[in-house]
Protein backbone atom coordinates (compact mmCIF):
# COMPACT_ATOMS: atom_id res chain seq x y z
CA UNK A 1 0.00 0.00 0.00
CA UNK A 2 2.76 2.24 1.15
CA UNK A 3 4.66 1.79 -2.21
CA UNK A 4 1.36 2.02 -4.38
CA UNK A 5 1.07 5.76 -2.37
CA UNK A 6 4.38 6.43 -3.38
CA UNK A 7 3.80 5.93 -7.04
CA UNK A 8 1.36 8.65 -6.79
CA UNK A 9 3.17 10.69 -5.30
CA UNK A 10 5.89 10.76 -7.97
CA UNK A 11 3.11 10.87 -10.65
CA UNK A 12 1.28 13.92 -8.94
CA UNK A 13 5.00 15.48 -8.68
CA UNK A 14 5.16 15.09 -12.47
CA UNK A 15 2.07 15.89 -12.99
CA UNK A 16 2.58 19.85 -10.92
CA UNK A 17 6.21 20.30 -13.13
CA UNK A 18 4.29 19.52 -15.90
CA UNK A 19 6.12 16.43 -17.27
CA UNK A 20 9.27 16.68 -19.83
CA UNK A 21 6.70 16.81 -22.54
CA UNK A 22 3.00 18.00 -21.31
CA UNK A 23 1.40 14.51 -21.21
CA UNK A 24 -1.85 13.67 -20.23
CA UNK A 25 -2.47 11.25 -17.95
CA UNK A 26 -5.72 9.28 -16.86
CA UNK A 27 -5.57 9.57 -13.46
CA UNK A 28 -4.64 13.58 -13.18
CA UNK A 29 -7.43 14.26 -10.38
CA UNK A 30 -6.84 10.70 -8.54
CA UNK A 31 -5.91 12.80 -5.21
CA UNK A 32 -7.45 16.43 -6.07
CA UNK A 33 -10.59 15.68 -7.30
CA UNK A 34 -11.09 11.91 -7.44
CA UNK A 35 -14.85 11.83 -8.45
CA UNK A 36 -14.57 14.45 -11.35
CA UNK A 37 -15.30 11.63 -13.72
CA UNK A 38 -18.81 10.60 -11.48
CA UNK A 39 -19.49 14.33 -11.09
CA UNK A 40 -19.42 15.27 -14.25
CA UNK A 41 -21.05 12.28 -15.79
CA UNK A 42 -24.25 12.71 -13.58
CA UNK A 43 -23.89 16.92 -14.65
CA UNK A 44 -24.07 15.37 -18.48
CA UNK A 45 -27.02 12.71 -17.45
CA UNK A 46 -28.73 15.53 -15.96
CA UNK A 47 -28.40 17.80 -19.07
CA UNK A 48 -29.52 14.85 -21.51
CA UNK A 49 -32.58 14.30 -19.87
CA UNK A 50 -33.78 17.76 -20.69
CA UNK A 51 -32.89 17.77 -24.12
CA UNK A 52 -31.12 15.17 -26.68
CA UNK A 53 -29.36 17.97 -28.20
CA UNK A 54 -26.70 17.88 -25.48
CA UNK A 55 -25.21 14.84 -27.16
CA UNK A 56 -24.31 16.57 -30.68
CA UNK A 57 -23.71 19.56 -29.38
CA UNK A 58 -21.09 18.49 -26.75
CA UNK A 59 -19.62 16.51 -29.37
CA UNK A 60 -19.21 19.25 -32.03
CA UNK A 61 -18.19 21.60 -29.28
CA UNK A 62 -15.00 19.41 -28.19
CA UNK A 63 -14.35 19.10 -31.90
CA UNK A 64 -14.77 23.32 -32.61
CA UNK A 65 -12.05 23.93 -29.85
CA UNK A 66 -9.75 21.44 -30.10
CA UNK A 67 -9.21 22.42 -33.57
CA UNK A 68 -8.39 25.88 -32.77
CA UNK A 69 -5.60 26.99 -30.02
CA UNK A 70 -6.04 23.24 -29.11
CA UNK A 71 -7.86 21.39 -26.36
CA UNK A 72 -8.05 24.20 -24.24
CA UNK A 73 -12.09 25.19 -23.64
CA UNK A 74 -10.98 28.75 -25.78
CA UNK A 75 -14.08 28.14 -27.41
CA UNK A 76 -16.16 28.52 -24.35
CA UNK A 77 -14.92 32.06 -23.56
CA UNK A 78 -18.25 34.96 -24.30
CA UNK A 79 -16.37 38.20 -25.10
CA UNK A 80 -18.49 41.75 -24.05
CA UNK A 81 -17.09 42.75 -27.91
CA UNK A 82 -18.22 39.96 -29.65
CA UNK A 83 -14.96 38.94 -30.60
CA UNK A 84 -13.90 35.62 -29.07
CA UNK A 85 -13.88 32.27 -31.05
CA UNK A 86 -16.98 31.19 -30.72
CA UNK A 87 -18.48 34.43 -32.08
CA UNK A 88 -16.47 33.37 -35.26
CA UNK A 89 -18.78 32.95 -38.26
CA UNK A 90 -18.26 28.90 -38.10
CA UNK A 91 -18.97 28.99 -34.36
CA UNK A 92 -22.57 30.71 -34.57
CA UNK A 93 -23.97 27.54 -35.33
CA UNK A 94 -22.66 25.98 -32.23
CA UNK A 95 -25.77 24.68 -29.97
CA UNK A 96 -26.21 26.81 -26.88
CA UNK A 97 -26.75 23.08 -25.20
CA UNK A 98 -23.09 22.23 -25.80
CA UNK A 99 -21.66 25.37 -23.39
CA UNK A 100 -24.34 24.37 -21.17
CA UNK A 101 -23.46 21.37 -20.26
CA UNK A 102 -19.90 22.02 -20.04
CA UNK A 103 -21.20 25.14 -17.54
CA UNK A 104 -23.53 22.94 -15.56
CA UNK A 105 -20.56 20.30 -15.39
CA UNK A 106 -18.36 22.69 -14.27
CA UNK A 107 -20.68 24.10 -11.32
CA UNK A 108 -20.65 20.95 -10.36
CA UNK A 109 -17.14 20.49 -10.25
CA UNK A 110 -16.54 23.75 -8.09
CA UNK A 111 -18.87 22.79 -5.51
CA UNK A 112 -16.99 19.96 -4.36
CA UNK A 113 -13.01 20.41 -6.16
CA UNK A 114 -12.99 24.24 -5.91
CA UNK A 115 -10.45 25.73 -8.52
CA UNK A 116 -9.04 22.22 -9.67
CA UNK A 117 -10.08 21.23 -12.42
CA UNK A 118 -10.29 22.89 -15.80
CA UNK A 119 -13.11 23.32 -17.80
CA UNK A 120 -11.10 21.60 -21.29
CA UNK A 121 -10.70 18.60 -18.52
CA UNK A 122 -14.13 19.00 -18.03
CA UNK A 123 -15.54 19.08 -21.83
CA UNK A 124 -13.28 15.85 -22.63
CA UNK A 125 -14.96 14.26 -20.02
CA UNK A 126 -18.26 15.57 -20.79
CA UNK A 127 -17.95 14.22 -25.04
CA UNK A 128 -16.90 10.96 -23.41
CA UNK A 129 -20.24 11.04 -21.82
CA UNK A 130 -22.17 12.02 -24.83
CA UNK A 131 -20.90 9.65 -27.07
CA UNK A 132 -21.74 6.59 -24.23
CA UNK A 133 -25.25 7.76 -23.74
CA UNK A 134 -25.85 7.25 -27.45
CA UNK A 135 -25.05 4.19 -27.74
CA UNK A 136 -21.44 4.61 -28.39
CA UNK A 137 -18.11 3.15 -27.15
CA UNK A 138 -17.07 4.32 -23.59
CA UNK A 139 -12.83 5.33 -23.16
CA UNK A 140 -10.80 6.90 -20.60
CA UNK A 141 -10.02 10.18 -21.37
CA UNK A 142 -6.60 11.51 -20.23
CA UNK A 143 -6.41 14.62 -18.06
CA UNK A 144 -4.16 17.61 -17.09
CA UNK A 145 -5.31 20.29 -19.48
CA UNK A 146 -5.12 23.95 -18.38
CA UNK A 147 -7.24 26.39 -19.93
CA UNK A 148 -6.10 28.21 -22.74
CA UNK A 149 -5.55 32.21 -22.29
CA UNK A 150 -6.23 33.40 -26.11
CA UNK A 151 -9.58 33.33 -27.64
CA UNK A 152 -10.12 35.32 -31.12
CA UNK A 153 -12.86 34.90 -33.54
CA UNK A 154 -9.67 35.88 -36.20
CA UNK A 155 -7.51 33.16 -35.24
CA UNK A 156 -10.68 30.79 -36.34
CA UNK A 157 -10.55 31.29 -40.29
CA UNK A 158 -8.59 28.21 -42.02
CA UNK A 159 -9.17 26.26 -38.78
CA UNK A 160 -12.17 24.69 -39.11
CA UNK A 161 -13.37 21.58 -42.00
CA UNK A 162 -15.72 23.52 -44.46
CA UNK A 163 -18.88 21.05 -46.03
CA UNK A 164 -17.21 21.27 -49.43
CA UNK A 165 -13.63 19.94 -48.61
CA UNK A 166 -12.32 17.67 -50.59
CA UNK A 167 -10.45 14.24 -49.25
CA UNK A 168 -6.70 16.37 -49.83
CA UNK A 169 -7.89 19.00 -48.15
CA UNK A 170 -9.36 17.07 -45.32
CA UNK A 171 -6.16 15.47 -45.10
CA UNK A 172 -4.01 18.49 -44.76
CA UNK A 173 -6.29 20.19 -41.79
CA UNK A 174 -5.82 17.23 -39.75
CA UNK A 175 -2.68 16.03 -40.36
CA UNK A 176 -1.86 19.36 -38.63
CA UNK A 177 -2.85 18.15 -35.48
CA UNK A 178 -1.21 14.57 -35.65
CA UNK A 179 -4.16 12.91 -37.75
CA UNK A 180 -4.37 10.63 -40.08
CA UNK A 181 -6.69 9.56 -42.86
CA UNK A 182 -7.58 6.73 -40.87
CA UNK A 183 -8.03 9.11 -38.19
CA UNK A 184 -10.12 11.62 -40.09
CA UNK A 185 -12.52 8.65 -41.46
CA UNK A 186 -13.01 8.39 -38.02
CA UNK A 187 -13.49 11.35 -36.50
CA UNK A 188 -16.16 12.15 -39.67
CA UNK A 189 -18.51 9.01 -38.15
CA UNK A 190 -19.35 11.24 -35.30
CA UNK A 191 -22.19 12.96 -38.15
CA UNK A 192 -24.07 9.76 -37.40
CA UNK A 193 -24.96 12.54 -34.82
CA UNK A 194 -26.38 16.07 -34.98
CA UNK A 195 -27.91 18.34 -37.38
CA UNK A 196 -27.37 20.77 -39.89
CA UNK A 197 -28.73 24.14 -41.77
CA UNK A 198 -29.70 24.32 -45.13
CA UNK A 199 -27.65 26.69 -46.59
CA UNK A 200 -24.11 24.29 -45.94
CA UNK A 201 -25.20 21.53 -48.39
CA UNK A 202 -27.95 23.73 -50.48
CA UNK A 203 -25.52 24.12 -53.41
CA UNK A 204 -25.59 20.05 -53.88
CA UNK A 205 -29.42 20.47 -54.23
CA UNK A 206 -29.35 23.47 -56.81
CA UNK A 207 -26.35 25.01 -58.37
CA UNK A 208 -23.41 21.89 -58.14
CA UNK A 209 -22.34 22.53 -61.53
CA UNK A 210 -23.90 24.57 -64.40
CA UNK A 211 -24.52 20.91 -65.99
CA UNK A 212 -25.27 19.08 -62.89
CA UNK A 213 -27.30 21.33 -60.77
CA UNK A 214 -27.79 18.46 -58.61
CA UNK A 215 -24.43 16.70 -57.32
CA UNK A 216 -24.69 12.92 -59.15
CA UNK A 217 -23.09 11.52 -55.91
CA UNK A 218 -26.05 12.49 -54.26
CA UNK A 219 -28.41 9.03 -53.89
CA UNK A 220 -31.78 10.59 -56.26
CA UNK A 221 -34.19 9.44 -53.58
CA UNK A 222 -32.09 11.60 -51.02
CA UNK A 223 -32.02 14.45 -53.48
CA UNK A 224 -35.29 14.85 -53.16
CA UNK A 225 -36.28 14.30 -49.85
CA UNK A 226 -33.06 16.80 -48.99
CA UNK A 227 -35.10 19.49 -51.43
CA UNK A 228 -38.43 18.91 -50.11
CA UNK A 229 -36.79 19.77 -46.65
CA UNK A 230 -35.02 22.09 -48.02
CA UNK A 231 -36.28 24.47 -50.72
CA UNK A 232 -34.47 27.49 -52.31
CA UNK A 233 -34.67 30.25 -49.64
CA UNK A 234 -35.60 28.35 -47.20
CA UNK A 235 -35.44 29.59 -43.50
CA UNK A 236 -32.03 30.17 -42.40
CA UNK A 237 -33.23 28.42 -39.08
CA UNK A 238 -33.97 25.40 -40.48
CA UNK A 239 -31.80 22.43 -39.84
CA UNK A 240 -32.20 18.45 -41.11
CA UNK A 241 -30.21 15.61 -39.25
CA UNK A 242 -26.93 14.45 -40.57
CA UNK A 243 -27.73 10.66 -40.72
CA UNK A 244 -31.35 9.98 -42.12
CA UNK A 245 -31.83 6.68 -40.46
CA UNK A 246 -30.55 6.39 -37.10
CA UNK A 247 -30.07 10.26 -36.12
CA UNK A 248 -30.22 10.06 -32.66
CA UNK A 249 -27.84 6.31 -31.80
CA UNK A 250 -24.32 6.30 -31.98
CA UNK A 251 -23.50 3.43 -34.82
CA UNK A 252 -22.02 2.74 -37.61
CA UNK A 253 -24.60 4.07 -40.25
CA UNK A 254 -22.94 6.92 -41.44
CA UNK A 255 -20.86 4.60 -43.27
CA UNK A 256 -23.83 3.07 -44.65
CA UNK A 257 -25.47 6.11 -45.84
CA UNK A 258 -21.91 7.19 -47.98
CA UNK A 259 -21.91 3.88 -49.32
CA UNK A 260 -25.02 4.75 -50.52
CA UNK A 261 -24.84 8.47 -52.04
CA UNK A 262 -26.67 9.33 -48.21
CA UNK A 263 -23.63 11.64 -47.13
CA UNK A 264 -25.08 15.35 -46.71
CA UNK A 265 -21.87 16.97 -47.11
CA UNK A 266 -19.41 16.85 -49.86
CA UNK A 267 -16.80 16.65 -47.33
CA UNK A 268 -18.84 13.31 -46.30
CA UNK A 269 -19.57 12.01 -49.50
CA UNK A 270 -16.10 11.92 -50.89
CA UNK A 271 -14.80 10.07 -48.06
CA UNK A 272 -16.35 7.06 -50.28
CA UNK A 273 -16.40 8.49 -53.51
CA UNK A 274 -12.25 9.22 -53.10
CA UNK A 275 -10.69 5.56 -54.08
CA UNK A 276 -8.01 6.42 -51.39
CA UNK A 277 -10.53 6.40 -48.72
CA UNK A 278 -12.96 4.39 -49.87
CA UNK A 279 -12.00 0.81 -48.49
CA UNK A 280 -12.25 2.02 -44.68
CA UNK A 281 -15.38 3.52 -45.28
CA UNK A 282 -16.33 0.24 -46.76
CA UNK A 283 -15.20 -1.34 -43.80
CA UNK A 284 -16.58 0.79 -41.31
CA UNK A 285 -19.84 0.51 -42.56
CA UNK A 286 -19.33 -3.37 -42.46
CA UNK A 287 -17.63 -3.47 -38.86
CA UNK A 288 -19.19 -1.78 -36.20
CA UNK A 289 -16.53 -3.07 -34.32
CA UNK A 290 -13.55 -1.67 -36.45
CA UNK A 291 -15.00 1.95 -36.23
CA UNK A 292 -15.53 2.07 -32.55
CA UNK A 293 -12.00 0.85 -32.18
CA UNK A 294 -10.86 3.32 -34.24
CA UNK A 295 -12.97 6.13 -32.99
CA UNK A 296 -12.10 5.94 -29.51
CA UNK A 297 -8.29 5.62 -30.79
CA UNK A 298 -8.70 9.38 -32.65
CA UNK A 299 -10.57 10.74 -30.06
CA UNK A 300 -7.94 10.21 -27.79
CA UNK A 301 -5.43 11.29 -30.37
CA UNK A 302 -7.73 14.57 -31.37
CA UNK A 303 -8.25 15.08 -27.19
CA UNK A 304 -4.08 15.60 -27.06
CA UNK A 305 -4.19 18.50 -29.61
CA UNK A 306 -2.60 21.89 -28.59
CA UNK A 307 -3.01 21.15 -24.80
CA UNK A 308 -1.64 23.22 -21.74
CA UNK A 309 -0.18 21.83 -19.11
CA UNK A 310 1.74 22.75 -16.12
CA UNK A 311 2.57 26.00 -15.83
CA UNK A 312 0.95 26.56 -18.97
CA UNK A 313 -2.90 28.41 -19.28
CA UNK A 314 -4.91 28.51 -15.94
CA UNK A 315 -7.61 26.98 -14.10
CA UNK A 316 -10.81 29.11 -15.39
CA UNK A 317 -12.84 29.59 -12.42
CA UNK A 318 -16.05 30.09 -14.92
CA UNK A 319 -15.55 28.56 -18.32
CA UNK A 320 -17.10 31.56 -19.74
CA UNK A 321 -14.36 34.16 -18.91
CA UNK A 322 -10.71 34.44 -17.92
CA UNK A 323 -9.34 34.60 -14.40
CA UNK A 324 -7.88 37.80 -14.96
Amino acid sequence: MERVRGLYVILAIIVILGGAEGQLVENFYGFTCPNVEFIVQQAVSMKFSQTFVTIPATLRLFFHDCFVEGCDASVMIASPNGDAEKDFKDNLSLAGDGFDTVVKAKEAVEFQCPGVVSCADILAIATRDVVVLAGGPSYNVELGRRDGLISKASRVAGNLPEPDFNLIQLNTMFARHNLSQFDMIALSGAHTLGFSHCDRFANRLYSFTPSNPVDPSLDPEYAKQLKEMCPQNVDPSIAINMDPVTPRTFDNEYYKNLVGGKGLFTSDQVLFTDKSSQGTVSDFANNAFDFNGAFVTAMRKLGRVGVKTGNQGEIRLDCTRFNS
